[in-house]
């Protein structure tokens, strides 16, 4: 039988965000926009290929793109993100970096 011990605390290790070497005045952010032209297919493996995300990460970033119009995809420096928006362009999708 389950009992609920409401004094029970419960601890959680999170990961901690490491900024080495990068200002934060200088992240930026690798944005994804909507179009009437690729699939989600072709997202969903450019996003695996170009940013490693898992097919669940790509899937869900791609029904953001879809739905909302644009995405954040990662962050970073701009030398970081712009092979990546580069990438992207190269395939037919358009990317901004901001």
């Amino acid at each position: 039988m389950n009992t609920y011990r409401p004094n029970h605390r419960m601890s959680y290790q999170t990961e901690e965000l490491v900024l080495d070497d990068i200002d934060i005045k200088e992240l930026r952010t690798l944005i994804l926009h909507n179009d009437d032209v690729n699939t989600f297919d072709w997202v969903i493996v450019s996003l695996m290929d170009i940013c490693r995300f898992s097919s669940e990460q790509a899937e869900q970033t791609a029904v953001l793109v879809h739905y909302k119009g644009k995405a954040r995809v990662t962050r970073g420096d701009y030398d970081t993100l712009r092979p990546k928006r580069d990438a992207f362009i190269e395939r037919g999708i358009k990317a901004t970096i901001d």
